[in-house]
């Protein structure tokens, strides 16, 4: 079976985010935007056709989750990364930040400490913050290549009694890291020494390139699943965010009480009917295209890898091992950050993501989605090429 990956669609006919946010967010419709975390790229049409299936019904009323759905998602997660999970485990979540707020609720109190390791992607910090807790900044290390790591020492070193909770990456949006199983185990082992529980958020895991494998946080043992909150959905791998469907698995029965008593008082419902149907569709039916669009990925990240080759005085790009986000580092550009995503927008007419939103840490980077169409991702490559070869003569 083929798929078609070139396609462009007009998403300015909708209210597709990326695009209606152009002109409050750039202040210039006439750029390609290559921010907001979803794909240029057609849903499967596996999920589009049980979606317009769903909707020839002509009530659209309270459904529940139906068991088929969480069948499939239990099976797609035995087979693809080898988790065991129990349906007595999982909870329907609208989406990951959804889940991590409810978790923040659930295991910590007003006044105590989440660790949180940036650069990150930004409704991390903003969870807890807007929670009443502070945030434990751990951040990443960045070695001279331009890859990044766990920082053991600088944790251990801020870890006290407040201490409650850490919110896990992996894959890492923005770096792009898929965390190996040593990594995340020297990981469990001081969480586990210090009684911290964890959110994982693996909304990434489907999206690696081989030789990496992604590793759920709580298949490293069984001590390692009594500490952890897994969140994992759709909605980045088959492009469905805008179905606002995910789920939460907890194993552990005690913790899961907690999060539930959390989860009650939110009262999340069971979401939307056509969520339903477009979720089961994903996880019993979308194999085939997900192998198909790793494939397309990989090739527009070539692309991009070779383009900084060409400039590496200027910009400097380590090819992520998961996710479709590319974390560009310009500080060999020499640029404050406003004027850095001045240049992207005004020269390269490029919308992508600041670095700084994503910690201090993120200063002098700009991050970039490349999952989009190749004509786009070849338009999008020759703006920057040209921008980044006329680079000197702006006065910026």
């Amino acid at each position: 079976m083929s798929f078609d990956f070139d396609r462009v669609v007009d998403r300015t006919v909708g209210n597709a985010e990326k695009y209606a946010l152009r002109q409050k967010l750039f202040g210039t419709e006439d750029l390609l935007p290559m921010w907001v975390a979803d794909m240029d790229i057609e849903t499967p049409p596996c999920i589009v056709e049980a979606v317009q299936k769903r909707a020839a019904h002509p009530i659209y009323g309270y459904e529940e989750v139906p068991q088929s759905a969480f069948d499939a998602q239990i099976a797609w997660m035995k087979k693809r990364h080898g988790l065991s999970i129990q349906r007595e485990w999982m909870f329907y979540s609208h989406s990951v930040v959804t889940t991590i707020n409810t978790a923040i609720h659930a295991f910590t109190k007003p006044g105590e400490k989440v660790v949180v390791q940036t650069p990150i992607y930004p409704p991390f910090m903003h969870t807890v913050t807007q929670n009443g807790r502070h945030i434990l900044r751990n951040p990443l290390k960045r070695s001279e290549k331009g890859d990044y790591t766990f920082d053991f020492d600088d944790l251990r070193s801020k870890i006290d009694a407040d201490t409650k909770l850490l919110l896990l990456c992996s894959p890492h949006n923005p770096v792009g890291r898929v965390w190996s199983r040593e990594e995340l185990q020297a990981l469990a082992d001081i969480c586990l020494e210090h009684d911290i529980k964890v959110v994982a958020d693996e909304i990434h895991s489907d999206l690696v390139y081989a030789p990496h494998r992604h590793t759920p946080f709580s298949s490293l043992s069984e001590a390692a699943a009594n500490i952890t909150v897994t969140a994992i959905g759709p909605g980045k791998t088959f492009n469905v965010a805008g179905l606002a469907i995910s789920t939460v698995v907890v194993q552990n029965e005690a913790m899961r009480e907690r999060f539930s008593t959390a989860y009650e008082r939110i009262h999340f419902a069971q979401g939307n009917v056509f969520a339903h149907a477009g979720f089961e569709a994903a996880y019993s039916q979308g194999e085939a295209w997900l192998e198909a669009l790793l494939v397309h990925l990989q090739k527009n990240s070539a692309k991009l890898e070779a383009l900084c080759r060409r400039h590496s005085e200027k910009i400097r790009f380590v090819p992520p091992q998961g996710t479709y986000l590319a974390w560009l580092d310009c500080s060999g550009m020499d640029l404050g950050n406003r004027e850095l995503r001045r240049f992207f927008i005004e020269e390269a007419a490029l919308g992508l993501s600041p670095g700084t939103s994503f910690g201090k840490e993120g200063s002098g980077y700009m991050r970039l989605n490349f999952a989009v169409p190749s004509s786009v991702m070849d338009d999008a490559i020759a703006q920057l090429d040209l921008a980044l070869s006329n680079f000197g003569e702006y006065g910026l």
